[in-house]
């Protein structure tokens, strides 16, 4: 397999927000990052695999502080978070990100069908390596304890923009996401995302709260969702797919 000439790609999105992606994987595990630009600060959500380190390839975005949220525990999420002075994540989530607790591989042959939620996934998770001598089976996550420890209700306050924890479980426990009502903006993490093949069948999945924390974004003004996967959109079709998992969970 080829070695990838860089990692990451980046663009921005909307108004003082940044996605970064990190192309060579495949979509089933391709998450985002987003990195949302404040006057006193930055934010970053979420961090990607941690196959390439962030600080190293992406110098240029983070001249400034930033503070690393997990919107949950998942290491496709989470593999950065190390490389992080300031890291956010929920009560619920947040010890098993320290211990780097749970199922982490690379190999498509480790991934019961179940957990592919109909993804169609070819012969490799990678269409480039990050550098010469990588070993796919090799990978782990490294272990990042929070900083801050994040209930329902906490706010990070970047000067100009306000984002509030609303905790979503359902996908996992800890599981949340980031509203700023001045602008209608969600970061929704892994509770929605736009193809709409939300995985809710995982051992720390929990379907009845899954339903409930989607009923919950109903009721917010949304402008615009930008998801933990795929790309960002807008109250319509917030709605469609709330409706679509709703029809076919709840009891």
């Amino acid at each position: 397999m080829r070695v990838a000439d860089r990692w990451f790609d980046h663009e921005t999105v909307d108004d003082g927000v940044i996605r970064i992606v990190e192309p060579h994987v495949d979509p089933f595990l391709r998450g985002n990052m987003y990195l949302v630009r404040g006057r006193e600060r930055d934010l970053l959500v979420d961090t990607g695999l941690g196959i390439a380190s962030l600080r190293e390839q992406l110098d240029e975005l983070f001249e400034r502080p930033a503070v690393a949220v997990a919107t949950h525990r998942h290491f496709d999420h989470t593999g950065g978070l190390h490389e992080f002075d300031e890291v956010a994540v929920h009560r619920d989530d947040a010890e098993s990100v320290a211990n780097a607790e749970g199922f982490a591989s690379l190999r498509i042959e480790d991934y019961p069908p179940e957990e592919l939620g109909g993804y169609d996934v070819g012969q490799s998770l990678l269409t480039a390596l990050p550098h010469e001598g990588f070993e796919v089976g090799d990978y782990r996550v490294h272990p990042a304890a929070a900083t801050r420890v994040l209930d329902e209700g906490d706010v990070f306050d970047l000067g100009d923009r306000r984002f509030t924890v609303l905790h979503l479980p359902g996908h996992t426990p800890g599981e949340i996401g980031l509203w700023e009502e001045q602008t209608g903006t969600l970061f929704s993490g892994d509770c929605v995302y736009e193809s709409g093949v939300l995985l809710d069948e995982m051992p720390e999945s929990n379907i009845e709260d899954y339903v409930a924390s989607m009923r919950r974004l109903l009721d917010l003004p949304v402008r615009i969702v930008h998801g933990g996967h795929d790309d960002s959109f807008g109250r319509e079709r917030l709605h469609e797919l709330i409706d679509q998992y709703v029809a076919k969970r709840a009891l």
